[in-house]
């Protein structure tokens, strides 16, 4: 993933920001006693990109994949729309417990950037529905270039959206976010919708980490920069994370990028085990027992 990258990150200030005034009072209408569901992924299961994650041998790299994650961020779904065979296929491959987070296809966020797509949108989740509870949250992901003069075109399309399938959307136009009047309109149009509002963590754009929840879910895209810094701000996520989970989240879904992907596993390995000690989850940490040696 190369959105965001930047060419010497040590320069960069990778502080999070403070969590915007009302997201604790968002998490706080969830709080109860149970624990947080969390998936943890990367954004691609195939050979190529995650170069050296597979032991030799390895026949389907999807089982594989899914025996050491538990989600996958599914952007192949943006280029293309896949069969409903495909889906099916997916299905039986991952184990149970495990979720598919796929990414809505490009014809309806950058081709007709949300104009007249009900029929696309509905072919898409027919054929997205053969996931079913592995179906995770779908998210839609706009052009960086699609700005809040056609807000009317998001209202109309969350207002379409099913209810019963859970949608999380990410903005990248600025204006979006440094805009008061706009950005306060856009949060509670998706907190009265149920829509998770997508945080990215990227080295180029700082922007993007509005730290705005607007349901119970948290939607975390984050993106090193194959740089030392990058264990540094997984560190800091922890503790961001420690703190929605004692304000009352119910979902966090975490899906780690590279520039260079194929150091993605070891990355969320390094995250995962950190995830387990501090917030007292069990998931299995990636190549655990061939991992290199992680940054401790």
């Amino acid at each position: 993933m190369k959105f965001g990258s930047v060419d010497n990150p040590e320069n960069i200030d990778f502080t999070l920001p403070k969590d915007h005034l009302h997201t604790k009072s968002v998490l706080n209408k969830f709080k109860d006693d149970n624990i947080p569901e969390i998936y943890v992924g990367c954004a691609k299961w195939n050979k190529a990109d995650l170069k050296g994650f597979y032991p030799k041998g390895t026949k389907d790299e999807l089982v594989y994949y899914a025996s050491q994650f538990n989600s996958i961020e599914l952007n192949a779904t943006f280029y293309r729309i896949f069969p409903a065979q495909q889906f099916e296929s997916w299905y039986e491959k991952a184990p149970k417990g495990f979720k598919f987070f796929p990414k809505l296809n490009q014809e309806i966020s950058h081709l007709k950037r949300l104009v007249e797509v009900k029929n696309v949108v509905e072919n898409y989740l027919y054929h997205a529905s053969n996931l079913k509870e592995k179906l995770g949250t779908i998210f839609l992901q706009m052009h960086n270039n699609f700005s809040p003069k056609d807000f009317d075109r998001v209202v109309d399309f969350v207002q379409n959206w099913p209810n019963e399938l859970p949608l999380a959307i990410e903005f990248r136009h600025t204006n979006w976010f440094n805009d008061l009047a706009i950005a306060n309109d856009l949060y509670q149009l998706l907190e009265e919708h149920n829509i998770s509002n997508i945080i990215v963590d990227t080295a180029g754009r700082r922007d993007l980490l509005h730290m705005r929840l607007t349901n119970s879910t948290a939607f975390v895209r984050y993106v090193g920069a194959n740089h030392k810094s990058d264990y540094k701000r997984l560190d800091d996520w922890i503790e961001r994370l420690k703190l929605w989970k004692d304000e009352g989240i119910k979902e966090i879904d975490f899906f780690i990028h590279q520039n260079i992907e194929k150091e993605s596993p070891l990355l969320s390995a390094y995250f995962i085990k950190k995830l387990n000690k501090e917030l007292g989850y069990s998931l299995t940490i990636p190549n655990d027992d061939s991992q290199q040696s992680l940054l401790l």
